[in-house]
């Protein structure tokens, strides 16, 4: 069975969807539902049958199961390791803000290097050391099927980089991007990643603090850290009528947005979508700014 992943809380989103199998039913696994696909649609993967698990969610990276937030007991690792068998089991404690770097135990089997699939690309990381969300599986199909639609060579840039995960999509869509991370850790992987899925040529990458490596004009510009509004004014000299801003905040940050663009004598239009539930009470959200 092919099975397409949705964020859990936008399946009531889809229900009218033409790409659903409705013969069969979708399941959840974590913050993940996977939704049955009908032959000749797109889809992340395919599944023999339903599994059958009721336990604590996790995510799966390559061959490494990671865990969120309170310590795992030891029965809730035993039914994942039944359920998955994976090579290891690691706990994310937090996550340092400025490289993103993931403070964590392993507390199963063996955690290391791993190599990642994802809507048919390849990530390789080490989920010890570098962040990878698979929360945002759906942001990155949005805007890499908007470089399709725009039928034109974009100039994206991606200021929070990582190991690609925005980078690689766009890039495969068509785009040319200026990919930048801080994390030395992190950029490596981010080239080594490009090679991988053969779009070297299509992306450049700076190391380092991305306020000091944006350079001329962008048709549209990646901030994809909660943070990203404090530097939303070092943006604005790299933007033309018609470039759009993907900025990701925790809530909305509309009228701040506004009053930064209009500040530096642009008008906008905003339009600000939910992604993923961050904690109780609090989303993850993207502005999408269309400068005019």
């Amino acid at each position: 069975m092919q099975v397409r992943g949705i964020p859990r809380e936008k399946l009531g989103g889809i229900a009218g969807a033409s790409w659903i199998d409705r013969t069969r039913r979708p399941y959840v696994e974590g913050d993940t539902a996977w939704v049955p696909v009908v032959p000749g649609e797109p889809f992340d993967r395919e599944i023999d049958a339903e599994p059958e698990y009721s336990g604590r969610g996790f995510f799966l990276i390559g061959d490494i199961v990671i865990i969120h937030g309170r310590r795992p007991a030891p029965d809730e690792i035993g039914k994942i390791i039944k359920f998955r068998n994976p090579r290891g089991v690691l706990w994310r404690k937090a996550l340092d803000t400025i490289t993103r770097t993931p403070r964590v135990e392993v507390v199963w089997g063996e955690c290391g290097e791993t190599c990642h699939r994802e809507s048919g690309y390849v990530y390789i990381l080490d989920p010890s050391k570098v962040m990878f969300s698979q929360g945002n599986r759906t942001e990155k199909s949005r805007i890499s099927q908007q470089i399709r639609d725009g039928n034109r060579k974009e100039r994206v840039a991606d200021m929070f980089a990582g190991i690609g995960y925005f980078t690689i999509p766009m890039a495969g869509a068509g785009a040319t991007v200026h990919a930048m991370e801080i994390n030395p850790i992190a950029c490596n992987y981010l080239q080594r990643n490009a090679v991988a899925n053969r779009l070297a040529d299509r992306i450049f990458i700076s190391q380092g603090d991305c306020r000091d490596y944006l350079s001329g004009i962008y048709d549209r510009i990646v901030m994809g850290h909660f943070d990203a509004s404090v530097m939303l004014h070092h943006v604005l000299s790299h933007v033309k009528p018609g470039s759009i801003i993907h900025l990701h905040s925790i809530g909305s940050c509309e009228r701040n947005v506004r009053e930064i663009v209009e500040g530096a004598g642009f008008s906008c239009g905003i339009h600000v979508h939910k992604v993923k539930k961050y904690r109780p009470h609090a989303w993850h959200v993207v502005h999408d700014i269309t400068i005019a």
